[in-house]
């Protein structure tokens, strides 16, 4: 069943992320940055999912010193190590989300850009059954699926009135 208007849980706190991060930046010997911890801390933190541009553009706001160049480098070191997940939305290009959270589902608007979050287990079971059925085991998947929002539908049937 599917259920809309719901908001995915995080399956693991923003310290235990944090933690994690300061783990595997001494594992790698890299510096402490930051602006690494603010962009996942944003990122965790947010209610939609960002664009770097919107990323960067939350940095300068917060006077936070960072290009969008630097915002690309963390986002793709976030992502390498398993922090964030990105989206391939709609023609704005990628967009963030935290990795930690339980599995989901997106419906991305194609003209406004929106990504809807939905959880169905009839979806995932079926998965499962079509894997096995082919002697495989399901590992991971992601399905996106496309629409016109109502607000993005409405205007254009607005647009379509003849008067």
């Amino acid at each position: 069943m599917v259920s809309d208007n719901i908001k995915i849980k995080r399956t693991e706190s923003l310290d235990s992320v944090m933690s994690r991060l300061q783990r595997v930046v001494m594992a790698k010997r890299l510096k402490t940055s930051k602006q690494r911890e603010y962009v996942l801390s944003l990122i965790y933190n947010s209610k939609i999912h960002l664009s770097p541009e919107e990323i960067a553009l939350k940095l300068k706001n917060d006077n936070k010193d960072s290009s969008l160049s630097s915002v690309y480098r963390i986002l793709q070191f976030l992502e390498t190590y398993g922090f964030v997940t990105s989206i391939e939305a709609d023609k704005s290009g990628k967009r963030y989300e935290i990795a930690a959270k339980e599995h989901h589902y997106h419906i991305i608007c194609l003209d406004c850009g929106n990504i809807m979050e939905f959880i169905d287990d009839d979806i995932r079971n079926k998965q499962v059954e079509i894997a096995k059925s082919l002697q495989c085991e399901l590992v991971s998947d992601n399905l996106r699926i496309f629409v016109l929002c109502d607000k993005c539908l409405n205007k254009k049937n607005k647009k379509d009135i003849i008067y």
